[in-house]
């Protein structure tokens, strides 16, 4: 999700997650949870989580705050949403269900009440897509600042668009008597207004997702264009997104579900970049060889880190890569790729928290600064991005070369780390891959710091120095809910984006690869 820099934001398994008794659900969801996972204590959690989702929603609009202070203080929800926070309120809410912390007519009063709202807002009638920012509580379609007064220049970012129609998608599925209200806002959002067919070259055929696009000329770089001949024409991000392992590979899944571009789309963006000196500005030499798809050549890369094998994300971090398969279930549709990657790519984070860094604590992904304000966090060494995101406040970073290119000699490792970021909701969306490890994290961050309130863990904490980010974010609450909604309540969120277009369209094309991972490491 793009969010302006300048906003300030300032679990033994029984013990991980233990909170008061009296937060405990009514009932027992009727789902087990999986072998090694303390479901108690998992639902605890999810309760809590939830509590700071009902504080940060708008009791008159039911849409929710981007984030809230830690306190749950309802003047100190935020002035502003994005069509992201909107989707992570809904699907929590429908996990929460599934989980029994509320009860069917609750959970459809509170959709129903956002889905009326969503109505309600500004949006790019050619497009049907969402702008970025809103006032939950007036409706209002943000061209000012709340924070600081500078202007706005609304933008219908592709991602966060593409968060909202999986939460549409899965209202469809779950919630039946709300299709009247859900799925004319759906229907409308098409995503093939962000399609550059010809971004890969003509030699290609598919091609990549636009960043989203302005109504009206902004500051700094814009293309003119209109990929549907829909309308005026906008002003598109002058990049396109080319990693693949990113969150943004979700604008991927909706549009090729909703039958909106090619099914081979999906190999169209990278893997890793290739491995000549055009492409040394990356993070690393990638190992790997040319694969073709559905007629579509791939560079099937990877990166080496700690003797791990894997193909990185963008920037290193754990949202990036595990915040799509909270909806598409990717290690039983990709068993060659995403099956062998995850629970690699958990290793990694692992072992760089622990052994590299030498933290004490792991799980990296961007949240909250605990100096105040919004970073990048990740592994360095994980992300396709040359400078990539630090996990350090700091900004500790390696630089392994390029070999064979002059201009990208090896650069010595660092000797230490500084004062590591860890947030919670990285550790929670790792534990489907290693539960022992990240309910032992989530036991030690509660042992070791003042990172517990009463919505849940606070968004971030830095271990060397233990400054707690005392906040929390509609974005990673929701991606805390939705995890622990898949892993207690029988897969509820991709058991419901699944049915219908993914499970006809995006899964065959899923099936066909196998990443440069090796099956057993």
């Amino acid at each position: 999700m793009i969010r302006p820099l300048r906003v300030a934001l300032t679990a033994t398994l029984a013990l991980a997650l233990t909170i008061p008794a009296g937060a405990a659900p009514a009932a027992p969801p009727a789902h087990p949870a999986p072998a090694g996972v303390d479901r108690a204590g998992a639902l605890r959690l999810a309760a809590d989580t939830w509590r700071s989702m009902v504080a940060m929603t708008d009791p008159g609009t039911g849409l929710p705050a981007d984030n809230i202070d830690g306190d749950l203080a309802p003047g100190s929800r935020s002035k502003y949403t994005s069509p992201t926070n909107i989707g992570s309120y809904i699907w929590s809410a429908v996990a929460a269900r599934e989980l029994k912390l509320i009860g069917e007519r609750e959970l459809v009063r509170r959709v129903e009440t956002a889905l009326d709202s969503l109505a309600r807002l500004d949006r790019h009638a050619d497009s049907g897509m969402f702008f970025n920012w809103y006032d939950p509580a007036t409706l209002e379609l943000l061209r000012t600042w709340p924070v600081d007064g500078t202007p706005v220049y609304p933008f219908a970012s592709s991602v966060d668009n593409a968060w909202l129609a999986a939460a549409l998608m899965v209202v469809h599925n779950a919630l039946p008597q709300l299709r009247r209200r859900s799925d004319p806002l759906l229907e409308a959002m098409d995503f093939g207004f962000y399609y550059d067919s010809q971004a890969r070259g003509a030699d290609v055929p598919v091609g990549l997702m636009r960043g989203g696009f302005w109504v009206e000329p902004p500051p700094g770089c814009s293309l003119p264009g209109n990929y549907r001949g829909r309308g005026p024409d906008v002003h598109y991000t002058c990049h396109t997104y080319g990693a693949f392992n990113s969150e943004t590979r979700m604008i991927s899944y909706v549009a090729i579900a909703r039958g909106q571009v090619p099914p081979a789309h999906y190999f169209g963006p990278w893997r890793t970049f290739p491995d000549t000196c055009d492409w040394s500005w990356q993070e690393m030499k990638p190992v790997g060889g040319w694969r073709e798809y559905a007629g579509v050549p791939v560079f099937e890369g990877a990166y080496r880190y700690r003797g791990l094998q894997f193909v990185p994300s963008w920037g290193g971090d754990m949202f990036e890569v595990f915040m799509p398969d909270m909806f598409v279930p990717e290690t039983r549709w990709g068993p060659k790729s995403w099956g062998r990657n995850h629970p690699v790519y958990v290793r990694g984070q692992i072992a760089h928290g622990l052994d590299d860094a030498k933290y004490g604590h792991w799980g990296f992904s961007p949240a909250s600064d605990p100096a105040g304000g919004y970073r990048e966090y990740g592994v360095d060494a994980m992300g396709l991005d040359g400078p990539g995101y630090p996990s350090d406040q700091e900004r500790t970073s390696v630089d392994y070369g390029f070999a064979g290119c002059p201009d990208r000699p090896a650069q010595p490792e660092p000797a230490v780390y500084g004062d590591g970021v860890v947030t919670p909701h990285a550790v929670v969306l790792a534990l489907p891959y290693a539960p022992a490890a990240a309910q032992a994290e989530l036991a030690k961050l509660r042992r070791e710091f003042d990172v517990y309130g009463p919505g849940g863990f606070y968004d971030s904490v830095a271990v060397r120095s233990g400054t707690v980010a005392e906040r929390y974010l509609a974005l990673d609450q929701g991606m805390v809910l939705g995890s622990l909604g898949n892993l207690l309540g029988n897969d509820v969120l991709r058991r419901q984006f699944t049915r219908g277009g993914a499970e006809r369209l995006l899964r065959p094309v899923m099936r066909m690869e196998e990443f440069s991972v090796p099956p057993r490491q």
